[in-house]
């Protein structure tokens, strides 16, 4: 099996948890999308190399703190000398035997996909609850029967969604293993599992999803999405 990540981390979002202001539910999603993309882990070192230069820095002239002014010049130092999501990417191949969840998330579930207990959110589609201490977001695994679609909806906030096994498309885009989609207020959409398999996505969000149909709305309280 070959990885080939072709959707990433936003800068902002990568940098949010390199300097540590993301709180835990964010920080599993990123930390478990870095597991599976080793052009995130690059950019990942290459923006805490910048800060220990900007901390250094900061520390010869006397500066009590990074300025705001300092954050800007490391985002347009990884614009001009940082690896390019784009150019870095490269397949990796992957052992037949390598676990659906990557650590840290294999550690939140206790074990693997085939020793979880799923609960139905009705339609062939399961979810899990995963328990944090983080009281501003909710983090869940998804399982979406092949072929079927999620509900359409937009957002109350920020959604990220992780693919771990199989593909879903989202419009013209296609997401598979490792690739990470980010969504927010602006967006409503559709995901739909491709035909090929079910997708087992890690899911995490700061807002419940605004649900266009009138059914799955009265029924969202029950669920818990």
């Amino acid at each position: 099996m070959t990885l080939h990540v072709q959707h990433h981390i936003s800068d902002e979002l990568l940098l949010d948890y390199a300097t540590g202001n993301l709180t835990e539910g964010w920080s599993i999603a990123v930390a478990t999308h870095l597991a599976l993309c080793p052009t995130c882990r690059n950019r990942l070192s290459f923006m805490e190399h910048t800060g220990g230069q900007l901390l250094e820095a900061a520390d010869e002239n006397d500066t009590p703190a990074i300025s705001t002014d300092s954050w800007a010049a490391m985002k347009a130092k990884l614009s001009s000398e940082g690896p390019s999501r784009a150019s870095a990417a490269k397949p990796v191949a992957a052992p037949a035997d390598i676990p659906v969840l990557p650590e840290p998330l294999r550690s939140y579930l206790g074990g693997d996909v085939e020793a979880l207990k799923w609960k139905s959110l009705g339609r062939g589609a399961y979810h899990i609850l995963i328990k944090t201490g983080d009281l501003q977001s909710q983090v869940r695994l998804l399982k979406i029967p092949a072929g079927k679609p999620v509900p359409e909806h937009s957002h109350g906030g920020r959604e990220l969604t992780l693919v771990l096994k199989g593909a879903f498309t989202d419009g013209a885009t296609v997401f598979k293993r490792g690739d990470i989609e980010e969504a927010d207020e602006t967006l409503t959409h559709q995901p739909v599992a491709t035909p090929d398999g079910d997708c087992i996505c890690l899911a995490v969000t700061d807002a419940p999803l605004k649900f266009k149909s009138l059914l799955v709305r009265l029924v969202q309280p029950v669920l818990g999405i």
